[in-house]
This record gives C-alpha cells, structure tokens and sequence, in this order.
C-alpha cells in the first residue's frame, strides 16, 4: 500500500442519502422509502449497510420538507450517527444541502459516500470494494454493473433508430464516492449553470473529471415500482442464504 493511501478504518467518510423523494411511479400513499420490507423500511435497509463501515464518521439524510415518517422511526440497527437535513426539489438539490450541513465538520479531501435511499439490497462487500479502489484515486468512483442486454436508440416515432454498442455502456449504480472539496465545488457549478444532473458522476464529469466505474452486483437494484419490492426481497433472502452479511466482519460475503 502506498504511503499516502490511508486504510479504510482510517479514512474520514461521510454518507449522503437523498430521501426528499415521494415516488410516485410506486402508486402508493407512502414515500417508497418508508414502506416495509422484509421486517424493516427500505430506508433502514440502506442505512443499515452504510452503517456498519468503519470509515464512516456520520450519516446526513436529506428529507422532504415536514416530512411526517421520519420522527415515527428510531433505526436502532443504524451502527453510526444521524443528522436530518432538508432536501429539495431535485436529487442534486438535497445532495447540496446535506454538503452545506458537513461544512463545519469535513475537510475538503474527506470522502464522501452518496447512495439512493431505495437502494436497500447494496452489499457490504461492494461498499467496501468501492472504499478500496478509490481511497487512494484522485477522482473518486462509482458502483456499477456492465451492460448485458442489446440496447435500442429510439427515434421519435418509438421505433428502433439503431442499435447502441453495448461493448463500453454500464448501469450507473450508488453509492457514488468523491472528496468533499471537490464534489462541493462540481454540484455548486453545475447548479450555478443551470444543468440538471441526474448522479454525482455526472456533475463531476460536467466539472472535467472522469469518476472510476467499480464493478458491483446486479442485485444492488432501486425500488422505483411495485415489482421491485418484492424482487429486493427475494434478493435479501438469496443473500442472507449466501452469508451475506449486514454487519460487516471483514470476510467476503460470498457472492
């Protein structure tokens, strides 16, 4: 290991969860983050996992304005501190608030670690995968799975314009991890010009900088229909069956 690359226990990480959505494509009364899963929200799920990593130091959620679910839930299995901020409108709207809430705490190449709040099934070995490549990357990265299907263009009249090389093409995954400083400053300009982005990736690469792709697991999915609920509880059950831990030990997870 190189001198300047600090081990995981050692290094200082932050963890943002934009949870302001109220995801409507899930038809249901509840924001998605909030509905049950397997015992516990899917909220809890993904807090969990991002927990239990020694090198995180806190974790800031970013919530819809007088958000009603929040107070009624007390995420015992939750392993580190957190802090509620207000989100906002868009993703990269609350990821900016929760960065403004780490200002009097983080240092400007301190990491950052920001994953969906509907990602419940992110596999402890894959959040420590992504540490691991990128602790010491000037950049930062992301997790994310090629692309293994055919992949049509569409025209405008909805049908196939032609057919995407899928050879480079991977599915952008969380959590997605850049230096404090940086990821501030990339979010900041990217919202001073008026550009919607959709990931931290993408402001970092408006910014000129090409975050790592870490190859993760498919079953990292995101609940944004009904379907997916019970898909991610298959999924914790096949990864519990596998020894998928939720509390990391430092041992592979098997999968």
């Amino acid at each position: 290991m190189s001198e300047n690359v600090l081990p995981t226990e050692e290094m200082s990480c932050w963890v943002i969860v934009p949870a302001a959505g109220i995801g409507r494509r899930m038809r249901s009364e509840i924001p998605k983050q909030y509905l049950p899963l397997d015992g516990y929200t899917v909220l809890e799920h993904s807090l969990t996992r991002l927990s239990v990593m020694p090198a995180v130091r806190e974790i800031i959620v970013a919530l819809a304005p007088d958000d009603p679910y929040w107070p009624k839930h007390r995420f015992e299995r939750v392993a580190k501190p957190i802090r509620a901020v207000e989100g906002g409108k868009e993703r990269s709207d609350s990821v900016i608030n929760a960065l403004h809430a780490l200002t009097t705490c983080a240092k400007p190449d301190d990491w950052v670690l920001v994953h969906d709040a509907a990602r419940p099934c992110v596999r402890i070995s894959d959040i420590q995968k992504l540490l691991d490549e990128c602790q010491s990357d000037p950049v930062g990265g992301l997790l994310a799975v090629p692309v293994r299907d055919t992949m049509k263009q569409a025209g405008i009249d909805g049908r196939v314009a032609h057919t995407v090389a899928r050879e480079y093409l991977w599915h952008a995954l969380t959590p997605q991890m850049f230096r404090f400083g940086k990821l501030v400053q990339a979010l900041t300009q990217a919202q001073a010009n008026k550009i919607p982005v959709t990931d931290e990736a993408m402001a970092m690469e408006l910014a000129g900088m090409q975050a790592r792709l870490v190859e993760g697991h498919a079953d990292n999915i995101k609940i944004t229909r009904p379907e997916d609920l019970t898909l991610a509880a298959f999924y914790l059950r096949e990864q519990s069956e596998q020894g998928v831990p939720y509390y990391y030990d430092g041992m592979e997870d098997g999968g």
